[in-house]
Formats: C-alpha cells, structure tokens, sequence
C-alpha cells in the first residue's frame, strides 16, 4: 500500500495519491486574481486546479468528488456559472458547496478535490 506525496512542504502536501486516487489541497485564486470578483477567482482557481491535476495524470473528467468554500453565499450563482462552463458534459462529480471563512480577506472562494489518477505520475 504505497502513498505517494506530492510537492510536500511542512505543513501539507499539494497532492496525496493511494490506490489510484488523488486527494488535492485546497485550491484558490492565483496573485493575478485575488483581488478581482468571484467570476476572475473561480477562473483563476479551476485554471490552477486543472495545472495540478495534469502535473498527478489526472483532470477534470476524472474528477470523483469536490468541496468548493465560498466566503459570500449571494457569489453562487457567479460561482457556478464557471463551474458549470467549467466541467466537462456527463462529468460532474459528487459535490458539495458551503460558506466558509477564507484564509485570507481577499480570498472568495476555494476548493479541494479529490480525482481518479489515469496517466503517468513519475515517483
């Protein structure tokens, strides 16, 4: 039963792998966006969330479940008209969406994944 850490610093790993299954850190707004509005922050976010799930062989239509934090409940709507252009036809995974505190004041959303791995992920 190997895990797989990947991009381990001290406190968490960007990605942890077991059994062919990929468990993501929470995602957000890249330093270009993190100002902007909800709509600039979940293209910036699901834009880094699909550069990490390339770098573990994995991406969105192999997505299994998500957990997407929202700090203002009236970005829904927002929110998830990118999703939605976002995720591919017949793949959605399980997902939940909750209010939450952001780690930081101009964070407006984020999320954590977990995905199925069908590429190669060199060790």
């Amino acid at each position: 039963m190997t895990i797989i850490r990947h991009d381990t610093k001290a406190r968490m790993s960007r990605a942890v792998i077991h059994n062919g299954v990929a468990y993501l850190c929470g995602q957000v707004a890249g330093p270009e966006a993190r100002h902007g509005d909800i709509t600039a922050q979940t293209e910036s976010m699901l834009g880094r969330l699909d550069d990490l799930l390339k770098e573990i062989g994995s991406d969105r239509e192999h997505l299994l479940s998500a957990t997407i934090y929202l700090k203002e409940g009236h970005d829904f709507a927002a929110m998830n008209a990118v999703w939605d252009a976002w995720v591919p036809t017949g793949h959605a995974p399980a997902r939940t969406c909750v209010c939450a505190p952001m780690p930081a004041d101009e964070l407006k959303v984020e999320i954590t994944v977990t995905a199925l791995v069908v590429g190669d992920y060199s060790y």
